[in-house]
């Protein structure tokens, strides 16, 4: 067989027959299938676990739908966001981590829609998230926005400071953690870095402002919007750093007393060794130690990157960036120097961007005082920066804006010129000052004669704005004084002081003033008399305008009263610092003004808080004289209750070391507390009720307010519970400074002359000044003191009344159970020191007098008496007239049931009397 054949059997043609099916193929595919119905209820029924919104999703598929292609998707998908987290808040923590990952995700999304639905969820979830929640994801969200700020796309660099509005407001710790990074991002967004052709050789890049045509706002508008968020959140670091000071007043650190706290020391405690008190060399709470190591701070150990601002390096370092870029904008903005200017008018724009310039700079210039370093810091500031900021700034000081102002009717401060504002809110005053601000700090005592110039071109308009009379606010007094300040420690003689300080005098003189303002305006003073009494003596100079200054403030004090606490606050601190350093002006109007201050009706001391109370008693120990109606004036304070028995512990403790009974070792001050006015006060203290008072109470009859006894002639006025435990603790302070009283013989017979002089006679006396009288005699009594029979008759009366009301009071008065335990030991104690006064009771108890009511009442007095250890061998002594009232008692119930209040009596009689050897006979003689 031949090739050709066998070729043409190996491919065969097939032969079809017809009417014959076409034979399967080997490798022919099977096309059939079957279908059935598919049912999906379950599907379609909503998610029992997670909640879902109005259009039926739950959370994940909407943060599923955040990487759908659609722009419409993703913003419903926001939108839906929104709407689910608002009706059901859990699920942001359930879901947080999604959430922040997917929202922050879409800050550079292309469509502008999708990334405004993102800012105002983020706006919306920021107030709902707490920073402690959202640390752990911060630095994703941050990344995010730093990609957003440099990215290519104008329009998300423009939303992108949105964002970063949103999280300063929100999280601004959190922000400022990443400065570095976001600082140089900022920096780009403004500008571009171009090859310097004379820094070539050390191959160093400049920044230079850009100017980009395809934005929709123009270049100006542009950097001003950069800038703004710039200065947030320099403000932001600022703020959270660990020196944390307020602007203007508070960020000079050369006053030593600035950071200075009293530490509260009770000298009972003290005194009993339950309080350690601790002293350091340079006072205060925090010690100074004079060495010269110094610990490293655990900021050192990080690298730069990560300290940001608080490293000097990186502060330099972005200075150098900032200031020339600030300058060039400034130069822009700033009015034309060719053509003359009148009053260098500026426009709205231009003033807002050199107001964020300088801005930025005053905050630089705050950062670099957190250093160490200081000196060097502010040394190598102005080698740089000075000239150039002589020739851009201080060119067309001052400024003031273009007129285009609406004024309106009936609005006064449009006619002032320092409130004159544009708009858009612009304050030209305050460019001006933190202009000098920022000025005055490149400036010190040894370049005086260097800066002369422009300083006095800032002294003349500082002083110029403070006396024009101008209504200023808050922000701009307190840069205003800063200023000031800084003027007056750059020049510290008076010829150059005393003009500013008179200066801002005449601004604190204004009338209705802001309460921040004359807060700033107090502090400033306080500030200014402090740094000049360190001085010593030998150059001291006194400002007569300070001078003037302290000796109003008592006035101040007194006419304000309570219409502003805090304010009168911060003058009774001023007050009490000049007052500790015997300034003679402040001394002598305090003098005049303790009258009206320590009034106990209208007076500060009884209208302001408790802790203002509290300096207004302390102020007391620095007044040169005590007279006797001002110490009534006090008594009356102690005894009104107007301000608590603690403090009032106090203003007795301070008038007695005030008095010639303190037991001084060295001469105190003469005459000021009498003898004779030290023991009114005592007196009239512990009496509690003034004589007008006592007076009133005599006509008060019957029940709830009398409590009355047929066998005393003296009838109880029941004093409210507060008043009554006021007066007790304060009499047991006056017991205790009368009993420190070198004579105690003297004092009780001061003591006896003044209550045989103003009570014995009265009918009606309160319960309080009864016990009162009777605790105090208990305190001072002694071998040598003769009491005479009118005090003896007067003390029996009062303790026969108190022990009947006590044992009268109704288990339901609660107010009036809780005086049982002090009177009743006040009574039983001047009972067992004073035989005499336990018989003239028991004699008084004439029951023949009295109506069957009373018989129980005596029947228990006389039972406790007799069981009372203390009184039971002056009950022995006198029991033949306990005898003889139980003989009267038993007269009167004779024929009668005996009851059981009787048989309580026969029985204790029998136990404690009776049965002593020296009972003449047995009980039931006497019946």
């Amino acid at each position: 067989m031949t090739k050709k054949r066998k070729r043409q059997e190996d491919f065969q043609k097939v032969k079809l027959k017809v009417g014959k099916k076409k034979p399967k193929l080997e490798n022919a595919t099977d096309t059939t299938f079957k279908t059935k119905a598919i049912q999906i209820p379950e599907q379609l029924k909503e998610d029992g676990v997670l909640p879902t919104q109005n259009r039926k999703l739950n959370i994940k598929d909407l943060l599923s739908q955040m990487h759908h292609y659609s722009p419409g998707v993703k913003h419903n998908a926001l939108l839906g966001l929104k709407e689910l987290l608002s009706q059901y808040p859990f699920v942001i923590d359930a879901h947080l981590s999604s959430i922040i990952s997917e929202v922050a995700a879409v800050f550079t999304d292309k469509d502008s829609g999708v990334r405004g639905a993102a800012v105002h969820l983020l706006q919306f979830l920021a107030s709902k998230i707490r920073a402690e929640q959202i640390a752990p994801f911060f630095p994703l969200v941050s990344a995010h926005l730093s990609s957003a700020m440099t990215h290519i796309s104008e329009g998300i660099q423009e939303d992108s400071l949105k964002v970063l509005d949103v999280l300063l407001e929100a999280y601004p710790a959190l922000l400022t953690d990443r400065s570095i990074i976001l600082l140089k991002n900022f920096v780009e967004l403004i500008s571009h870095q171009q090859l310097s052709k004379r820094l070539k050789s050390r191959d160093k890049l400049s920044w230079m402002l850009s100017v980009n045509p395809n934005r929709r706002v123009t270049s100006q508008q542009w950097r001003l919007n950069v800038l703004t968020r710039l200065k947030k959140f320099l403000q932001a670091v600022v703020d959270g750093s660990s020196d944390t000071e307020d602007e203007g007043l508070q960020e000079q650190k050369d006053n030593s007393h600035s950071g200075r706290n009293p530490i509260c020391i009770s000298w009972k405690l003290h005194a009993n060794n339950q309080q350690h008190i601790q002293l350091f060399e340079s006072g205060g709470l925090r010690p100074k130690i004079n060495s010269s190591f110094r610990l490293r701070s655990l900021t050192s150990v990080m690298d730069s990157a990560e300290k940001g601002l608080s490293s000097a390096e990186n502060l330099k370092g972005f200075i150098e960036i900032i200031i020339p870029l600030l300058i060039e904008c400034w130069i822009e903005a700033s009015p034309a120097q060719s053509a003359p200017i009148l009053g260098n008018l500026l426009e709205s724009e231009s003033q807002q961007l050199m107001q964020q310039v300088l801005s930025i700079i005053h905050l630089l210039w705050k950062l670099t005082k957190r250093h160490d370093e200081t000196y060097k810091m502010e040394l190598w500031l102005r080698m740089n920066y000075l000239v150039d900021f002589k020739h851009h700034f201080m060119r067309h000081f001052p400024y003031s804006l273009q007129d285009t102002v609406k004024h309106k009717k009936k609005e006064p401060c449009k006619s002032n010129r320092n409130c004159m504002k544009s708009s858009n809110n612009v304050d030209h005053l305050l460019l001006n000052l933190t202009l000098c601000d920022i000025m005055v700090s490149l400036a010190s005592t040894s370049t005086l004669q260097t800066d002369s110039g422009w300083l006095d071109m800032i002294r003349k308009f500082v002083t110029d704005t403070l006396q024009d009379g101008s209504k200023l606010n808050s922000k701009q007094v307190n840069r205003l004084l800063g200023v000031t300040w800084r003027l007056m420690q750059i020049q510290q003689n008076k010829v150059a002081t005393e003009p500013l300080i008179k200066a801002v005098y005449m601004l604190y003189q204004q009338r209705n003033l802001l309460f921040p303002v004359r807060t700033l305006l107090l502090k400033f003073f306080s500030r200014v008399y402090q740094k000049e009494d360190l001085r010593t003596q030998r150059i001291r100079s006194r400002s007569k305008v300070l001078s003037r200054w302290l000796a109003g403030l008592p006035q101040q004090l007194a006419l304000l009263g309570l219409r502003n606490p805090e304010l009168s606050n911060q003058l009774i601190d001023i007050i009490h610092s000049a007052a500790s350093r015997s300034n003679k002006e402040l001394l002598q109007s305090l003098q005049a003004t303790a009258a009206r201050i320590y009034d106990p009706l209208e007076g500060t001391l009884v209208l302001l808080p408790a802790e203002a109370q509290r300096r207004l008693v302390q102020l007391v120990y620095f007044l040169p004289c005590l007279p006797a109606s001002l110490l009534a004036c006090l008594s009356r304070c102690c005894i009104m209750g107007r301000m608590s028995s603690d403090l009032a512990a106090t203003l007795i403790g301070i008038l007695h070391m005030r008095s010639s009974f303190a037991g001084w070792k060295c001469q105190v001050q003469d005459n000021s507390v009498n003898d004779v006015d030290y023991f009114s006060f005592l007196f009239s203290t512990l009496i509690g009720f003034s004589r007008e008072e006592l007076t009133s109470l005599q006509g008060i009859r019957g029940k709830p307010h009398i409590s009355q006894t047929q066998l005393s002639p003296i009838r109880l006025y029941l004093t409210d519970l507060d008043q009554f435990l006021h007066h007790w603790a304060v009499t047991e302070v006056i017991c205790h400074s009368l009993s420190t009283i070198p004579s105690q013989s003297q004092c009780f017979d001061i003591l006896q002359t003044g209550i045989c002089k103003y009570l014995v006679g009265l009918v009606v006396i309160p319960d309080s000044t009864a016990g009162s009288v009777l605790c105090a005699i208990n305190k001072l009594l002694d071998q040598a003191c003769i009491i005479s029979e009118n005090l003896h008759r007067f003390l029996a009366s009062c303790c026969y009344s108190l022990l009947y009301f006590l044992l009268t009071i109704d288990r339901e008065d609660a107010e009036h159970l809780q005086k049982r335990d002090m009177l009743w030991g006040s009574c039983i104690s001047a009972l067992a020191l004073l035989p005499r006064l336990l018989r003239l009771m028991l004699q008084s108890l004439q029951v023949s007098r009295i109506c069957r009511e009373e018989l129980p009442v005596v029947a228990q007095l006389l039972r406790l008496l007799m069981q009372h250890g203390q009184l039971r061998s002056h009950m022995i002594t006198n029991e033949f007239l306990v005898q003889q009232i139980i003989k009267d008692i038993m007269t009167l119930k004779s024929g009668e049931v005996q009851e059981q209040w009787l048989t309580d009596l026969h029985y204790c009689f029998n136990i404690y009397l009776a049965s002593h050897p020296q009972t003449p006979g047995p009980i039931n003689t006497v019946y």
